[in-house]
């Protein structure tokens, strides 16, 4: 059986102040547990789509390598290192942030200088077509690495917020809105027996006057 909340005085006003609490306990009970099931639905959603992800990066880089082990072969490694470390850098990167039922989820952008990359390595003179396969994948695999990064954060913070609201949940379900309804219980309880005391202490003085009366 539940507690009743201490210090809680048996009185009518106590006993509307109850109703109230009681009424918006309920109400932030649904619209949390709405929000656990949208935040949980979500939370798949995501991981559905790193799943993908996952798999994506891992293509890529199963066809990227191969051309990259094939280009050092024709060219050398010395070369295809040369050419590596004089292509320019990638772009610099930002994160920003959304707002997803009330979780900042984290948005990653990369200013891109493929254009360039591409370009050097077609101006060198001993760059093959698998130099710049490989260098075209290893740039998607980039691309596709700091999504999967993206993704990864934003199911790790779901996962959090999902954590904090079912404690919510569970709290008003299981500890507070039970606590409010015994002492809803509790001050009607009490109500009663001081009317039925009042009754009986009334009846008894009436009997007394009519005994006086007669």
């Amino acid at each position: 059986m539940a507690e009743i909340i201490e210090g809680v005085s048996p009185t009518r006003m106590e006993l509307l102040e109850m109703n109230k609490k009681i009424k918006l306990a309920k109400k932030g009970h649904k619209l949390l547990k709405e929000k656990r099931d949208s935040l949980v639905t979500e939370f798949f959603s995501v991981v559905d789509k790193a799943k993908g992800s996952r798999a994506a990066l891992s293509a890529t880089l199963n066809t990227a390598y191969p051309d990259l082990i094939q280009a050092e072969a024709l060219m050398g490694t010395a070369n295809v290192e040369a050419i590596a470390e004089s292509s320019p850098t990638k772009g610099e990167i930002s994160i920003s942030s959304k707002n997803v039922m009330g979780v900042r989820i984290p948005q990653i952008q990369v200013a891109e200088h493929k254009a360039e990359s591409e370009e050097k390595i077609r101006d060198s003179a001993y760059a093959s077509s698998k130099l710049y396969d490989a260098s075209d994948k290893f740039d998607k695999a980039y691309l596709e690495l700091l999504r999967l990064a993206e993704t990864e954060e934003t199911i790790r913070r779901l996962g959090e917020e999902i954590k904090k609201t079912k404690r919510r949940v569970n709290s008003l379900e299981y500890i507070m809105i039970p606590r409010l309804g015994a002492t809803k219980r509790y001050i009607t309880s009490r109500l009663e027996e001081m009317e039925r005391e009042s009754f009986f202490r009334l009846k008894m003085v009436k009997r007394k006057k009519q005994r006086e009366a007669q």
